[in-house]
């Protein structure tokens, strides 16, 4: 043994060094005596000038595929470099937003939460860059990863995938609301799962229900604040869902909820037509049985889509059968979540403070109720709805009457806030808030909502139902009436609780009861538009109803709101344009239907919402101005303040011409002499008063500006002399073609009497009294009275020597304003001018002696030597219109007078020109046509 001992140790022999002797060199010693030169490579130190970097010189290719890295920190590094680059170069992202999404999708699972909280910021920040017409290519494998992370095994990628969800519902709700098939399963599957199929346990569950409640206490939160944040996300969901349908004729949504809806769309809107232009137009009107006021008759034959693209908006919530289906599955579940919120509020031994609530509990309960609102306006149509509000009455009823109904209304309960140590590592690995605080009354009125659409209409051979119902109706009442301040929608909701409960209970005292306390809260001061506009649309459309329910027609309150109305549009006019038109939208439909009431109080107030100065009528804008119009048809009595007001507002020039037209069709319709009847609808008007309207309406100035004009020395105001024997007032050019409008369809409406012969008696008659006496004349008026004189003449009667005066003094004065027209300003005023010449001329040659009388009034010995020149033009405008060279060689003999007058007058050794033009017309007109007449001029006499 000591033999083998020493060969081993002999084979490592250790070498014994000696005290200042060398080291011996090892065998294996390197050799290090070389020297050795830099390579450089200049190409590796340059920048990558392939696109866009961070401050640690990553691309996007280079982040994007350290996303795939194994370690949690160059993850977390990478998409921290990806927020970084695309907020400076938002251009990448149109580049490669296919990756991007693909490639932040897959981290929604993964293990590192850090890594999940930073993938949702960065899709958060692709969401608000990106809009969502580019992401529908892309989306499935979102939705397939967001999947994925609602229904992982783990509880923490679960919880963050509420905050991707969030992201999805804030920037793209449209895109997965048409995929909510899948999503509504995942979220049952986040609060619940599903039962075993065991016999034994199944048969525990009278109703079927297969689902059941899950609790797991892995979570960093209790189970009620993770179910409160699931149907939080389900109720924005369904939400979502509820907006992306498509709406039809006979849609819910239309039917119930926008009844009263103050957004305005899809509201009927009246046709105007002008039958001037239908009669030479090509196309055609369409008319709607009922004038579109009746809807057309329901037919449940559906036809199928043109085109069968992927999923659509109804894609799993297609029918009414599979929304019952999946609310059978969620209503339990909820009642569930609502029970156990209920019992680990506080004890229900104490009745008394059992309707005071937890701000946690408060909140469950409000999204309970908010999901089983939504649940109803899932279903497509109108009849389902009727269908599945019987079903939810048939089977939860009593559970909700159990559940909701027995503490109502619920209160906030006082707690007390204790100091607790914050745990930052819980706070972190919470989720989100679920949202702020819900208060009483919004959680009071949601139940309202919800309760009040499973109440049965009243009759016979139904029973009633019973107190839950009368508490429901207190409440509302008391809310309503108490005065104090409702949120826009809290508003709207509470409406559609007395809508539906107007509608169903069919009872006077609960129709005036409801409303009365609607009409308290109308007439509360500093009320916004919105609200305004909100109730007067629910009072307007509840109005509508009446027809089929005997208990709103006679409704003192809906009649008393009616009375006021006019009251209100006299009192706001144009300081609210919007809630204006509103309020004769109101009264337009129930002047329509023939209210009394209505009429009565439009009829009180008519003069002071036509009045041409501060009245709505001439405040508001076009639109309504029109609709103003249309309710002078239906008033029953014209008042003659009323027809002056009418009268000034055509004439003033504060509305336009046509609408001005359209006021004067409809007195005349509903003047005795139109001939115009609907059913008994009797004259507004009197012969007298209607006469009365025209007249003024024709000479377009009321008699007080008529008697100021007289008095007032205005520098406008063309002075009267030999020539002009009126003074003329300068009616602007503006006012002047309005009113030369308004002329025309007064002498329409006079011409369509019957009588010519008796208008033109009584037209004459008030010229001669009111008129023949003035100095001055607005030219405007002037024009018209011409051009109504030439248009009534009948050849059965003469006019009388004072009208055939006054009416040569008019025609005289235009000439001569004609003349200066055309020297000052020829191209501004042509219409004006042609107005005036066309009404001169067509009187003259139609009004039998009016031209004698004119050439009679041109008499030379009076005139000054400045008018001669616009006398021979006036003679000479006469004498080349061909309509008039028969009366002209009629009365030749005064015209070869006056011809010779203006010779020897403006004798000379030169002839102006305006003379040598007077002497051709006169040769080429006068001279020539009556040389077979004895005793004429001859052109040697004249010069």
């Amino acid at each position: 043994m000591k033999a083998k001992k020493r060969k081993r140790q002999d084979d490592f022999q250790k070498v014994m060094l000696k005290v200042g002797k060398k080291k011996p060199r090892a065998d294996n010693a390197t050799n290090t005596n070389f020297r050795t030169k830099g390579i450089n490579l200049p190409e590796q130190l340059k920048r990558n000038k392939s696109g866009p970097t961070t401050h640690r010189q990553l691309g996007i290719n280079d982040l994007l595929s350290q996303l795939h890295h194994c370690n949690a920190n160059v993850k977390h590094s990478a998409l921290l470099g990806l927020t970084e680059l695309l907020s400076v170069n938002p251009s990448l992202l149109e580049q490669h937003l296919s990756r991007l999404l693909s490639e932040v999708a897959a981290l929604f699972t993964d293990k590192d939460r850090g890594v999940r909280v930073e993938a949702s910021r960065v899709l958060r920040f692709i969401a608000q860059c990106v809009p969502a017409e580019q992401v529908p290519p892309f989306f499935p494998l979102l939705s397939a990863h967001l999947s994925c992370a609602m229904t992982h095994i783990e509880a923490g990628i679960q919880e963050d995938a509420m905050n991707i969800l969030d992201v999805f519902l804030e920037h793209y709700p449209a895109l997965l609301a048409a995929r909510p098939a899948v999503l509504l399963t995942n979220f049952l599957e986040m609060i619940s799962h599903r039962q075993s199929s065991g016999g034994a346990k199944k048969a525990k569950d009278a109703k079927g229900r297969t689902w059941s409640l899950s609790v797991n206490p892995e979570r960093a939160i209790t189970s009620q604040q993770w179910r409160l944040s699931v149907l939080l996300r389900l109720g924005r969901f369904l939400q979502a869902v509820v907006d992306e349908r498509p709406l039809k004729d006979s849609d819910v949504s239309s039917t119930m909820e926008g009844v009263f809806d103050s957004s305005g769309e899809g509201h009927l809107k009246p046709l105007h037509l002008s039958w001037e232009e239908l009669i030479y137009s090509k196309g055609g009107v369409q008319l709607y049985e009922h004038s579109g006021a009746k809807p057309p008759p329901h037919s449940t034959f559906k036809l199928r889509p043109e085109q069968d693209g992927g999923a659509t908006v109804s894609d799993g919530l297609d029918s009414a059968e599979t929304i019952q289906t999946f609310a059978a599955t969620l209503v339990p579940l909820l009642l569930e979540v609502w029970v156990e919120a209920s019992i680990n509020d506080g004890p229900l031994t104490n009745k008394e403070g059992a309707h005071l609530l937890t701000p946690d509990a408060m909140s469950v309960m409000f999204q309970v109720l908010s999901i089983l609102q939504l649940l109803r306006k899932l279903v497509p149509q109108q009849e389902n709805q009727d269908a599945l509000d019987a079903w939810f009455r048939k089977d939860y009823l009593a559970d909700f009457k159990q559940h909701f109904m027995k503490y109502f209304p619920y209160s906030t309960r006082d707690t007390p806030k204790h100091k607790k140590k914050v745990d930052l590592k819980r706070t972190k690995q919470s989720v989100a808030a679920p949202g702020p605080t819900v208060e009483p009354l919004a959680l009071n009125i949601t139940l309202c909502q919800v309760m009040v659409s499973l109440s049965q209409k009243q009759g016979l051979g139904l029973e009633t139902d019973g107190d839950w119902l009368t508490s429901l109706r207190t409440f509302v009442r008391d809310t309503l009436g108490s005065g104090g301040k409702l949120s826009y929608r809290q508003l709207h909701m509470l409406l559609g609780t007395v809508w539906k409960m107007v509608l169903t209970q069919r009872s006077i005292k609960v129709t005036e009861d409801l409303l009365s306390a609607v009409y308290m809260y109308y007439k509360q001061n500093y009320l916004t538009l919105q609200t305004r506009f909100l109730l007067l649309s629910f009072y307007s459309k509840l109005y509508l109803q009446e027809q089929g329910h005997t208990h709103l027609s006679r409704s003192k309150v809906l009649s008393r709101w009616l009375t006021s109305l006019p009251v209100q549009l006299s009192q706001l006019g144009h300081r609210n344009p919007t809630l204006s038109a509103k309020l004769i939208d109101s009264i337009q439909a129930a002047v329509s239907r023939g209210n009394k009431d209505l009429l009565e109080s439009l009829e009180a107030h008519a003069c002071t919402l036509y009045d041409p100065q501060e009245g709505a009528m001439v405040l508001l804008p076009a639109e309504s101005q029109q609709r103003m119009v249309q309710l002078l048809y239906f008033l029953p009595k014209m008042s003659q303040p009323l027809l002056a007001n009418l009268s000034c507002c055509c004439t003033a020039g504060r509305i336009s011409a046509s609408l001005a037209a359209s006021m004067i069709r409809i007195v005349h319709l509903r003047s005795p002499l139109s001939g115009w009847t609907v059913g008994s609808q009797e004259a507004a008007l009197q012969d007298v008063d209607y006469f009365s309207f025209l007249f003024s309406t024709l000479t377009g100035f009321s008699s007080e500006q008529l008697a100021s004009l007289q008095e007032v020395k205005d520098k406008r105001v063309l002075p009267p002399s030999s020539l002009s024997p009126l003074s003329l007032y300068p009616t602007p050019l503006e006012k002047f073609t309005h009113h030369w409008d308004v002329v025309e369809e007064v002498c329409h409406c006079l011409e369509s009497l019957g009588s010519k012969s008796q208008c033109f008696d009584i037209l004459q008659t008030a010229m001669c009294k009111y008129l023949s006496k003035l100095a001055v004349v607005p030219d405007s008026m002037a024009a018209g009275l011409l051009r109504a004189v030439s248009r009534l003449l009948d050849l059965s009667v003469l006019p009388n020597d004072p009208l055939l005066r006054f009416l040569s003094q008019c025609c005289l004065s235009l000439l001569v304003l004609l003349v200066r027209l055309q020297k000052e300003a020829p191209t501004e005023t042509n219409h004006k001018r042609e107005a005036i010449w066309g009404g001169c001329v067509t009187a003259l040659s139609t009004v039998p002696r009016l031209l004698r009388v004119v050439l009679q009034m041109l008499r030379t010995g009076n005139l000054k030597e400045n008018e001669l020149p616009q006398l021979g033009q006036i003679l000479s405008m006469l004498l080349q219109h061909t309509p008039l060279h028969s009366q002209m060689l009629a009365n030749a003999p005064v015209l070869q007078e006056i011809i010779q007058n203006l010779t020897r007058y403006c004798r000379g050794a030169t002839r102006e020109q305006w003379l040598t033009d007077l002497l051709y017309c006169y040769s080429v007109t006068v001279a020539h046509g009556s040389s077979a007449h004895s005793g004429n001029l001859g052109l040697r006499d004249i010069y």
